[in-house]
C-alpha cells in the first residue's frame, strides 16, 4: 500500500517538475533569477541553483512536500539527515501509537520530535497492559493543541486521567473511545471542559456498565458544539440522555445494540433537538412510538431501521409522512413481516426525494415496488435481500419503471434468468448489478446479460449457487472471499472440487451471521461515504 502510494507520488512529482521546468525555461533570465531568490529566501547564483542541490529549499517548502507522502515514505525521508528528521517531525499532524505501558518512557522524546500533532490514536492489544493515567496526562501536557483523540483498549485509564486530559486539551473536537474502563465521571469531565467537541463515539465503555443506575452524562459545554453522537454496545447508554437532549446542533445520532427502552428517550430527544439529519437504530428496544417521535424531525434525510422487531408499517408511515426530505432508507425487517408493502407504499407516497433504498428481510411485492419506481423518480440505488416475495415479476417491474436506477443488488431472492433478461432491456442508466445467493440465476444468464449490455458490470456469485446444490444439509454458503465483485465466467461452477465445496459450506455458517454488515459495507461505496462510528 505504501509502495503504491510512493510510486504514484513520485510520478506526480516528476510530472509537476516537468511543468515547473518548462515554465522556468520559458521565463526571461531576470524573472527566473528573481523567482529562485524568492523561493530560497536568499540570493542564489545560477550555478548553485542549476546544480540541483535540494538543501537550498526552505523548511516550509520541504514540509509541504512531505505532506504529499505516505507514512512509509515519510519515515524514509526522516532518515536522510538531521534537518529532514526535524522538518518531518514538525510537519506531522497525525500519529498512531502502540499504547502499551512502556510508551510512557518514550513520550518526552516522541513529542519533542512530533510537536505539531493534532490527531492522535492510542491503541493497545487486549492482552497487554495499556498506558495509564500518568501517561495520558503527560501526552496531554505535550499536545495541548490536540483536536482528535482515539482510544482503543486502554483499560488502565480511569476517570481521574480523563479529567486531567480534558483540562489540558480543551480544544478537542473529536473523541472516539472503545473498550476502555473509565466511566461517567471521566466522560462528564470531557463534555464539561471541551467546549469545541463536535463528534463523540463511544463503544463498550465498561466503566458505566457496572451498577443499576449510572451517573447522567452531560449536557456540559460540549452540548453547544456536538453534531455527531454514536453509542455502541453499551448497557447503560441511556445515561447519555441529558447530553443528547442538550445538543441543540446535533445532526447525526447512531445507536447500536444499546439496552433499555428507547421510546421515551427518543420522545424527549426530538422535543429538544429538531435538526437531526441522520439516524441509525440497530437492535434497539424501540417500537412505533419511537418512530413516531422521530417523525418530528422534518429535516431527516437518512434513516436506518435495523433489526428492531417491534417497528411496523404504522411507524414507518408516520416517518415517511412527516420526513419528506428522506433520501436514504435502510430497513432490516428481520423477517418478522411487520414491515411490508403497506409501509413501503407510504414511503412511495410521501418521499419523492428517495435516492437509496435497502430492504433486508422485507417481503415486498410488485405492488409496492411499482409505486416506489413511479413516485420516487430519483431512486438510484436499490438493494433487495432475503425477500421471499421478490421474483422475476418484481425484477421486471423494476426494469420497466426505475429509469434513474444506477446500481441494483439482489441477494437471497427467488429470481431466475428470466429476471436477468428483463434487466437487459430496462433501467437505461443502470451501471452495476450484483446477484448473490439467488439459486435460479445461472452463470449463463448473467453472461448473457453482460453480453447484451457491454457497459453494465454484472457480478454473480456462482460459487454460492453451486455450494447450495452440492450441500446435502442445505447450508447456503456466503464465502467472504468470493463476495468481492466476482465476475461471471462460464467454468466457475465446474472448477470447484467437492473438498472446496464442503469447506465453503462450513464457512458459510460463519459468514452468514454477517449477512447485514456485509451488505452495508458494499452499499457504503454507493452512498459515497460511511459512518464514522468506530
Amino acid at each position: 500500500m505504501g509502495q503504491s502510494q510512493s510510486i504514484k507520488a513520485r510520478v506526480a512529482n516528476r510530472r509537476r517538475d516537468n511543468v515547473v521546468d518548462h515554465n522556468y525555461r520559458s521565463m526571461p533570465a531576470e524573472d527566473s533569477k528573481e523567482l529562485r531568490s524568492f523561493l530560497t529566501e536568499k540570493e542564489v547564483d545560477d550555478e548553485e541553483c542549476d546544480s540541483g542541490d535540494i538543501s537550498i529549499l526552505p523548511d516550509a517548502c520541504l514540509a509541504c512536500i512531505f505532506q504529499f507522502l505516505g507514512s512509509v515514505d515519510r519515515k524514509q525521508c526522516s532518515l536522510v539527515c538531521r534537518r529532514w528528521i526535524e522538518i518531518e517531525g514538525q510537519s506531522r499532524h497525525r500519529l498512531t501509537l502502540n499504547a502499551q505501558s512502556e510508551l510512557i518512557s518514550a513520550v518526552p522524546s516522541l513529542f519533542s520530535r512530533f510537536d505539531s500533532v493534532t490527531k492522535l490514536s492510542l491503541k493497545c492489544d487486549r492482552r497487554s497492559v495499556s498506558i495509564d493515567d500518568d501517561g495520558l496526562v503527560l501526552i496531554s501536557q505535550r499536545c495541548r493543541n490536540l483536536t482528535r483523540l482515539k482510544l482503543r483498549s486502554c483499560r488502565q485509564l480511569t476517570d481521574l486521567g480523563m479529567a486531567s486530559f480534558a483540562k489540558n486539551c480543551k480544544g478537542l473536537k473529536r473523541l472516539s473511545c472503545g473498550s476502555c474502563t473509565f466511566g461517567a465521571k471521566g466522560m462528564n469531565a470531557v463534555v464539561d471542559n471541551c467546549s469545541s467537541l463536535e463528534e463523540l463515539s463511544v463503544k463498550r465503555l465498561r466503566g458505566i456498565s457496572n451498577g443499576v443506575a449510572a451517573e447522567p452524562i452531560g449536557p456540559g459545554l460540549a452540548a453547544l458544539s456536538l453534531k455527531f453522537i454514536c453509542l455502541k454496545d453499551l448497557y447503560n447508554a441511556q445515561c447519555f440522555g441529558p447530553l443528547i437532549m442538550g445538543s441543540k446542533n446535533l445532526r447525526t445520532l447512531k445507536l447500536f445494540r444499546c439496552s433499555g427502552d428507547w421510546d421515551r428517550l427518543l420522545e424527549l430527544v426530538t422535543d429538544h433537538v429538531d435538526g437531526l439529519v441522520e439516524v441509525h437504530l440497530e437492535r434497539l428496544q424501540i417500537s412505533d412510538a419511537g418512530l413516531a417521535a422521530l417523525s418530528h424531525c422534518q429535516n431527516l434525510e437518512i434513516l436506518h431501521i435495523l433489526k428492531t422487531s417491534d417497528c411496523s408499517n404504522s411507524g414507518l408511515i408516520s416517518v415517511a409522512e412527516n420526513c419528506k426530505l428522506l433520501r436514504k432508507l435502510h430497513i432490516d425487517g428481520w423477517k418478522t413481516n411487520r414491515i411490508n408493502d403497506e409501509g413501503l407504499i407510504g414511503v412511495s407516497k410521501y418521499c419523492p426525494n428517495l435516492q437509496e433504498l435497502v430492504l433486508i428481510g422485507v417481503n415486498s411485492t410488485r405492488v409496492s415496488l411499482e409505486l416506489l419506481a413511479t413516485n420516487c423518480q430519483k431512486l438510484e440505488r436499490l438493494a433487495l435481500c432475503g425477500s421471499e416475495t421478490v421474483g422475476d415479476a418484481e425484477i421486471s417491474c423494476i426494469a420497466d419503471k426505475c429509469t434513474a436506477l444506477k446500481k441494483l443488488c439482489i441477494k437471497g431472492c427467488p429470481v431466475s434468468d428470466h429476471g436477468m433478461e428483463a434487466l437487459a432491456g430496462g433501467c437505461p442508466n443502470l451501471v452495476k448489478v450484483k446477484v448473490k445467493k439467488c439459486r435460479g440465476v445461472t452463470g449463463d444468464g448473467a453472461s448473457w446479460l453482460r453480453a447484451s449490455r457491454e457497459t453494465l458490470a454484472v457480478n454473480l456469485d456462482t460459487t454460492e449457487v453451486e455450494s447450495q446444490d452440492a450441500g446435502s444439509d442445505g447450508v447456503q454458503d456466503e464465502n467472504p472471499a468470493a463476495a468481492n465483485q466476482i465476475e461471471v465466467t462460464s467454468n466457475a461452477a465446474s472448477s470447484s472440487t467437492s473438498r472446496s465445496t464442503s469447506f465453503k459450506a462450513r464457512l458459510g455458517l460463519i459468514a452468514g451471521r454477517n449477512f447485514v454488515s456485509c451488505t452495508f459495507r458494499k452499499w457504503s461505496s454507493f452512498s459515497g461515504g460511511g459512518s464514522r462510528c468506530h
